[in-house]
């Protein structure tokens, strides 16, 4: 099958573009990883070896950069069409409809839906549009479009693994956790993180002065969530859990997390149900979740101190990500789904 992938989250393009090459699918990105010859030293992942690079359609995007206006000649070469997106991204089957609608058209949820995304989703639903899910708690999102499939992101429990937690520090992954502020609970993460060992890593977040931990490359990250000892998981407003949750758990990093009341509540936006994270983690088993900033940071301390019973949460944690998140599910959901189209 040829698949033309339009990507909007450099990180998911990487797992789901390297799965359906694994696959033995013909796949061209235009996304973070158009041209697979190039180095991947800008990206947040490596490159993905053994994709090839597809010159023409290359050129071509080069010439029609806009994810909006993509040319029929380049969508003419491909079977299946694959937008991953959410409230910024409907622009791209609005803008290229026309043209899509003469081919197989699948939205990749990337949990970052909302009323008015669930609304436009209808209107191509009925047109032919396939909808992929990536939680089952999208269905809570007001006027849901439906679902034609419901395949969680994966992560690889082969790259995922080796916790040692011998760090004893708190560790958050945000991307401009103050700039976002409510959206990714600032206020909340730095009451639950006084004065205890913290840092926060990902891109933007050099306003945090001493908390800023950075972005690291690949190797380093993967590095560092088997070394720290936990890690506060806030959420990014509204999406039912993240690909850090998914890493971090599967590397056995013990996982305390903002519950339910917390997540949902946004000052000035109208709330609905999205949340996922207090569905997977069961306290004292394999991590804690609470909506009380005081039982968070003690649920912190009691990791800090004790090593024994972050190994057990964490282990824990790591059986429950393969459960739920590992590859090889992944890949036969993605299987059967193409089947289907």
């Amino acid at each position: 099958m040829k698949i033309l992938y339009i990507g909007c989250h450099a990180t998911l393009e990487y797992d789901e573009v390297k799965l359906f090459h694994e696959m033995g699918h013909q796949v061209f990105s235009h996304g973070a990883y158009r041209n697979p010859e190039e180095s991947a030293e800008h990206l947040p992942r490596p490159k993905i070896e053994g994709l090839p690079f597809f010159k023409r359609y290359y050129d071509l995007t080069n010439i029609y950069p806009a994810k909006t206006e993509i040319p029929d000649e380049l969508i003419s070469e491909f079977d299946v069409i694959i937008v991953t997106g959410g409230f910024h991204d409907i622009p791209v089957l609005s803008g290229n409809w026309k043209r899509f609608n003469k081919r197989k058209v699948v939205w990749r949820s990337i949990g970052q839906s909302t009323e008015t995304t669930e609304t436009a989703l209808q209107s191509f639903r009925r047109e032919g549009l396939k909808l992929v899910r990536y939680s089952p708690e999208e269905k809570q999102i007001p006027n849901f479009a439906g679902e034609d499939a419901f395949i969680r992101f994966y992560k690889d429990p082969a790259e995922y693994k080796d916790w040692n937690g011998n760090d004893k520090k708190i560790v958050n992954f945000t991307q401009s956790l103050l700039a976002r502020r409510h959206f990714c609970h600032y206020d909340q993460v730095m009451e639950i993180t006084k004065d205890l060992p913290f840092k926060v890593y990902g891109t933007g977040n050099e306003d945090l002065g001493s908390l800023n931990g950075g972005e690291l490359k690949f190797p380093f990250l993967k590095e560092m969530m088997r070394d720290v000892r936990c890690v506060l998981y806030a959420g990014t407003w509204p999406a039912p859990y993240t690909l850090s949750f998914m890493e971090l758990m599967m590397t056995g990093t013990p996982v305390v997390a903002i519950g339910k009341g917390l997540a949902e509540n946004i000052p000035g936006v109208k709330a609905f149900e999205f949340y996922e994270v207090h569905k997977i983690i069961k306290n004292d088993i394999n991590g804690y979740v609470s909506d009380s900033i005081g039982e968070l940071r003690a649920h912190l301390k009691r990791l800090l101190a004790d090593h024994a019973l972050a190994k057990r949460i964490g282990d824990a944690g790591r059986q429950t990500a393969i459960d739920l998140f590992g590859k090889e599910q992944r890949r036969e959901e993605w299987r059967k789904f193409f089947e289907s189209l």
